[in-house]
């Protein structure tokens, strides 16, 4: 995909660092467990757990401000690899790592950058504690922007995340305010019924066709050429090809191989018949958020089932379930279409607050000099 952003980052020179270069990882100064404490909604210190939602905080707790852990730092969950940049002290659960930068300027003006390669190096974990160890993290490898070779271009990437930010304002993603009725989705989630479908009652079920690397043109076109990556929702290039060989859109795409599962919402080729597309079945539900809510359900539900050297097929997919919101026994899609609005308004709202902030504060900049003129 061609934009000025991605041409940005094309332009840039990267350089690979390791993490314990970047960052002290730190244990805690104490671990408060979930079923040991009260967690409150409203309160003045956050309480940071595993959770991948919410900026990893749960909710926030009253204890010895002793046990704080310090503001502008990363919560890395240890089995999960979830991470999360933690602008004041906090609290934290089990299995909490802390990372404590070793540059002065790491703030938050630049903290997301660092983040998003982190999750790219950790891409190809499993979950599992072990993978997590305190000597793998600190030895992960992650590239960042450089200039002379080894000095991290802090410029680069607070100009990236600004004009990434100004991107997003001049889009629209300022509208993050939550209606009632998403909120009230997001209230009573916890009441919400979940039963067991099979995959084959909810999904038509096929395999991809393949088409080999070998047999296209790189960027030769428009429409998106899918493998089994975890990166770019699986696109690795934009090929024109055979229609004959076309997928069509509007469907959840699962890598054969890697159990990378995605919603492919428009058409496109595919480069191993391996991959397999779900498409859901009668009328309800195809839209685009409520095929997110499905996706994450699917990898959620078989996720622990299929890896590397045991990947999913079309026969054995014919006895998977998945967990699904339900009422009376079918598909509550409405439900799940109001939880994605919901939650993709929940994610722009730091970003678009965090840009409000900064146009204001360049104008109040701009205003001073030009009184003084």
């Amino acid at each position: 995909m061609t934009s000025p952003l991605n041409d940005k980052l094309k332009s840039v020179k990267w350089g690979g660092f390791v993490i314990g270069d970047l960052f002290d990882i730190a244990t805690p100064k104490k671990r408060f467990y979930a079923n040991k404490v009260t967690v409150f909604k409203v309160g003045k210190w956050p309480y940071i757990v595993r959770t991948r939602t919410c900026n990893g905080q749960k909710g926030f707790i009253n204890e010895d401000e002793r046990y704080l852990n310090e503001g502008n730092t990363i919560s890395f969950g240890q089995d999960t690899a979830t991470m999360f940049y933690q602008e004041t002290p906090y609290f934290t659960g089990d299995k909490i790592k802390v990372f404590k930068p070793k540059y002065e300027r790491f703030g938050k003006e630049n903290a997301q950058f660092f983040i998003a390669t982190m999750i790219k190096s950790f891409s190809s974990f499993s979950w599992g504690a072990s993978s997590f160890s305190v000597d793998i993290i600190k030895n992960q490898r992650l590239n960042l922007p450089i200039i002379n070779d080894d000095v991290i271009d802090f410029d680069f990437i607070e100009g990236f995340i600004a004009e990434l930010e100004a991107y997003l304002t001049a889009a629209g993603l300022k509208d993050y305010n939550l209606t009632i009725e998403e909120q009230q989705a997001l209230d009573n989630y916890n009441d919400l019924i979940f039963n067991e479908f099979n995959v084959v009652d909810i999904f038509d079920v096929k395999n991809t066709g393949n088409i080999l690397s070998r047999d296209i043109k790189q960027n030769s076109g428009s429409t998106p050429y899918l493998c089994a990556s975890s990166e770019n929702n699986g696109v690795s290039s934009y090929i024109s090809y055979d229609k004959r060989y076309l997928e069509n859109g509007g469907c959840i795409f699962i890598g054969g191989k890697t159990f990378v599962v995605s919603y492919q919402e428009n058409d496109f080729y595919s480069n191993d018949s391996h991959n397999l597309i779900l498409s859901l079945k009668g009328k309800n539900g195809k839209t685009k958020s409520t095929q997110l809510y499905l996706a994450t359900c699917v990898h959620k539900s078989l996720n622990h089932k299929y890896s590397w050297g045991d990947s999913i097929s079309n026969k054995k997919i014919q006895k998977d379930t998945i967990s699904l919101p339900s009422k009376s026994n079918h598909p509550e899609f409405s439900s799940m279409e109001i939880l994605i609005s919901a939650i993709q308004k929940l994610v722009i709202k730091d970003v678009a607050q965090y840009a409000d902030q900064k146009i204001a504060t360049h104008k109040k900049v701009v205003k001073s000099g030009a009184d003084m003129i």
